[in-house]
């Protein structure tokens, strides 16, 4: 789906119960007050929608302590997918802002069920410092926020998997990780069964982002029918997005960041897009989420000249 549809569907997702760390619910917010609405809008784009999915505030009952905060999350999940749906359905692009990245279950699910309607697939990339391939039973800390990539390759907790409809949503031949530093050995041991894609900064220091960004859409892109995108603003490096909740050292330039959401909006294939673990506790002056803001605007279509 090109940006020639000139629509977008904003869909807040105040989320924390994934994290470790307090602060990610006021993610959408923080980005608003960039005025992103009005940069799109400068964009050509007709922002149909932009609402919040509700979230039950944190219970004091976190559930079982390798899948923390599992019910509340499914249940944010299950509506994010139907308003992602929705929102594909009435020829928009969603647009998701958080919110810690466990929300991508729902949103993938999503974009998923809109193109399984038509028979199509979708291409997944996933930017982040983090692999997010933990299940489980491999995750050292219970948070959710860990499992969502390998939820969506099927792997682990059922409910996870089930979230949107039964089964994985994408195939591991189209999924693709980008500007990966911080993994754990379970972590590696999942990504290599699976057969995914991944890009660390080993390789985008060694080939540059242009030769990185176009392998990654090619394989995204092979036999489907749209990319989503979703793009973890940890993968920045520190010194860019310090409002976010797990830091790694050693990340993505600003213009490394920026090359690659314009060439997303150049491959004309973005179907979706999520925005995630923008922390506006964590962060100074609010430059995290301006950042994320004119990422944003670089996906839709935002040029230099």
């Amino acid at each position: 789906m090109s940006a020639g549809n000139q629509k977008v569907s904003i869909l807040g997702v105040p989320l924390d119960l994934g994290a470790s760390k307090l602060g990610a619910t006021g993610g959408p917010d923080a980005i608003r007050r960039t005025g992103i609405s009005k940069a799109l809008e400068a964009l050509n784009y007709d922002v149909i929608y932009d609402d919040d999915i509700e979230v039950e505030e944190r219970p004091d009952d976190q559930g079982n302590s390798k899948t923390r905060f599992k019910k509340q999350i499914i249940k944010v999940c299950e509506d994010l997918a139907d308003a992602a749906y929705k929102a594909l359905k009435k020829g928009s692009i969603p647009l998701t802002l958080g919110g810690d990245h466990s929300l991508a279950m729902g949103s993938v699910a999503g974009s998923w069920k809109y193109f399984k309607e038509k028979k199509q697939n979708i291409g997944l990339i996933w930017v982040d410092a983090h692999g997010d391939m933990n299940t489980s039973a491999t995750s050292p800390s219970g948070n959710i926020h860990g499992m969502p990539l390998a939820s969506l390759l099927g792997l682990g907790d059922k409910k996870l998997v089930g979230i949107g409809g039964k089964g994985a949503k994408v195939k591991a031949r189209n999924v693709v990780l980008i500007g990966i530093r911080d993994l754990d050995e379970n972590e590696k041991h999942n990504l290599r069964e699976t057969g995914v894609t991944v890009f660390t900064m080993k390789e985008i220091d060694r080939y540059g982002m242009p030769r990185i960004c176009e392998r990654a859409i090619e394989a995204a892109s092979d036999q489907t029918d749209g990319i989503h995108v979703s793009f973890d603003i940890d993968a920045a490096d520190p010194a860019l997005a310090v409002g976010t909740g797990t830091k790694a050292r050693g990340g993505l330039t600003y213009r490394e960041c920026h090359l690659l959401m314009e060439m997303f909006a150049d491959s004309e294939m973005l179907c979706a897009l999520d925005m995630v673990e923008v922390n506006p506790l964590e962060d100074a002056f609010n430059q995290t989420a301006v950042l994320a803001s004119e990422l944003i605007q670089s996906a839709f279509g935002k040029s230099i000249f």
